[in-house]
């Protein structure tokens, strides 16, 4: 009877699997509701366009960083020659903007996720900038709008400068954080196809920012510099136009996240409850845990992790009749008791800190080297041929754009193709693999530019610029796989209530990188040169400086940077939902059940 049973066995655990498998895809089938009235009428079926929306999206996003990197290039000069403006000044008022530029995502993003949406947030934040960029177009075309002779701006020019910059930082702290998230709600994550659409399109993005960086180092500088500013400045706000278009274009596409409050309420609940049950034990398993039915249509069940169990406590029920309403699906008092969803969405994102950390000093690398790329090249020879034509120093950063744009469409239609085959993984390699080979090549990136700027040193003024390009073309293919990397690693691994949370993360960390940078260059100056008159490594004339040594420690700061990644990485536990660890658990109760089915092998002969 045994044996007669166990082919029966096998079938119902497959029909079993079957049946779960389509209760879970009709589960998925529900939309997330969008940011506009849809909630009210339920929640209506997933209508994913994927690449369909991406003529709106990524030709919003292009035009939008032609616009506003146009605007902002050359913005120094700008300051000092329409505007009057003192070198120092400038670069002052310059830096603060630029630090909040960078800070204002931050602030964008808790909007975004807790209580607009990506959607109403990149469309406030787009005509923002274009009210920005048009406000400082007028600074340039109206005469009354800015001085005249050396007198300087008075304090109306000066207002309506500050506006203008106003308006550009607030839709920098908009359009930053929720780009590339929104671009990527437009697939499906829940299948294949789209999880490969999401993996191509973090790279036609970045592809995209490099033309348009491209276009702005050269193009739009040139008419800046050479036609006029009004010009100049006109050209950028009429993209920025276009980009709006575009984008209000494609909103019938569009599938729009609605925000599920704030996250980090969430947190800080998380964190007072775990400190108020800070002399509890701490639980043996997760099952012994508040952990009520998962209702969230945006937010995908986070499966049980024994990492930082002392967050674990602020979901012990201690209490039932204290800590529980009547149906016992719901904490009393939320800063008391957490459910065990929200204590897992506090541990992703500590587990992302310390990866996230050891990007702060991978931009710093970046940074350096392209603040004192431009000085290299203003002490080499930089006439094409005999003509009289000079590379302006500041363009050199093309040869980084050029291989980013090269190597992207190579990597995502060839490499990751021929790495798939032999990882059998989505994407050939992970996300942190991918940052951890972009952070070796900015090892390789500053030792080769130490090198180019000893040969450099040695021949003097004369040298070729052309010794500068290899340099360049390495830190284009370093940040190729790194910085794609973080960006496609937080969109995964942030929780999706925080996904505009995480891209704020990687503009917060340019901002610590510049500030750090900045500091290294004070400490330099101060501490490398000699008591008897004998310049620093960073003094203004390089070729009485050394650089070189300067390149050389950046490169030590990156290979120990490289060394505390992959410890960071080999920790790290990548988020996994529910969903997914059941399926797992239910394929190796299929595997187990067949097993028991099959035959006894023959007897050995």
């Amino acid at each position: 009877m045994e044996a007669n049973n166990k082919p029966k066995q096998k079938e119902e655990a497959y029909a079993v699997a079957e049946e779960d498998a389509t209760t879970n895809n009709n589960k998925m089938t529900r939309k997330h509701l969008s940011d506009d009235d849809e909630a009210a009428a339920g929640e209506p079926e997933e209508n994913y366009r994927g690449w369909k929306a991406m003529p709106y999206v990524i030709g919003n996003e292009t035009c939008e960083k032609l616009g506003t990197i146009g605007t902002t290039a050359n913005l120094l000069v700008y300051l000092t020659t329409v505007y009057g403006m003192k070198s120092a000044s400038a670069a002052t008022l310059l830096s603060l903007w630029g630090g909040t530029v960078n800070l204002a995502p931050v602030l964008g993003a808790f909007l975004s996720d807790s209580y607009l949406g990506r959607y109403a947030t990149i469309a406030l934040a787009s005509i923002a900038s274009f009210l920005g960029m048009i406000l400082l177009t007028l600074t340039a075309a109206v005469p009354s709008l800015h001085p005249h002779g050396s007198a300087g701006p008075s304090a109306s020019h000066m207002a309506v400068l500050l506006v203008s910059f106003a308006l550009l930082a607030v839709g920098a702290g908009g359009i930053r954080p929720c780009n590339l998230a929104f671009g990527a709600d437009q697939f499906d994550p829940r299948t294949p196809a789209g999880r490969r659409g999401i993996n191509s399109f973090f790279n036609w993005y970045y592809f995209t920012f490099t033309i348009a960086m491209m276009v702005s180092a050269t193009v739009i500088i040139y008419l800046q510099s050479n036609v006029s500013w009004a010009l100049g400045l006109a050209v950028p706000a009429t993209l920025m136009g276009l980009s709006c278009a575009l984008f209000f274009m494609g909103t019938r596409l569009y599938v729009r996240v609605r925000p599920e409050g704030s996250p980090f309420t969430s947190f800080a609940q998380v964190v007072v409850a775990a400190y108020r049950k800070r002399r509890l034990p701490p639980p043996n398993n997760g099952e012994l845990l508040f952990d009520p039915p998962h209702r969230s249509s945006l937010v995908s069940k986070i499966a049980y992790t024994d990492q930082f169990v002392c967050l674990d406590k602020a979901a012990v029920v201690v209490t039932p009749d204290d800590e529980l309403t009547a149906d016992g699906t719901t904490a009393t008092n939320p800063w008391r008791l957490c459910t065990l969803q929200q204590v897992e969405e506090v541990k992703c994102l500590v587990r992302l800190l310390p990866v996230w950390s050891s990007g702060i000093v991978y931009y710093i690398v970046l940074t350096n080297l392209g603040n004192y790329n431009v000085l290299q090249a203003m002490q080499t020879d930089r006439h094409l041929g005999r003509s009289g034509f000079q590379i302006p120093a500041g363009s050199f950063v093309v040869f980084n754009m050029l291989a980013l744009t090269v190597w992207l469409p190579v990597y995502d239609g060839v490499v990751v193709p021929a790495l798939q085959r032999v990882t059998k993984r989505e994407g050939g390699i992970t996300q942190l693999q991918r940052m951890g080979a972009g952070i070796a090549l900015s090892i390789a990136t500053m030792l080769v530019a130490a090198a180019a700027e000893r040969h450099r040193r040695a021949v003097g003024d004369a040298t070729s610029c052309f010794v500068l390009v290899p340099q360049q073309m390495l830190a284009g293919l370093s940040e190729a796989f790194a910085v794609i990397g973080q960006v496609d690693f937080y969109y995964k691994q942030f929780p999706e209530n925080m996904r505009s949370v995480a891209g704020a993360l990687l503009f917060l960390g340019f901002a610590i990188a510049s500030y750090a940078s900045g500091v290294m260059v004070t400490v330099v100056h101060r501490t490398t040169g000699g008591s008897d008159g004998r310049p620093d490594w960073l003094t203004q004339d390089l070729n009485q400086g050394r650089v070189d040594l300067y390149y050389l420690v950046i490169a030590g700061m990156a290979a120990v940077n490289l060394v505390y990644f992959v410890a960071c990485a080999r920790w790290y536990r990548f988020k996994e939902s529910d969903s997914d660890a059941a399926a797992v658990e239910l394929e190796e109760k299929v595997v187990v059940t067949a097993g028991a089915a099959a035959p006894p092998p023959p007897p050995p002969v």
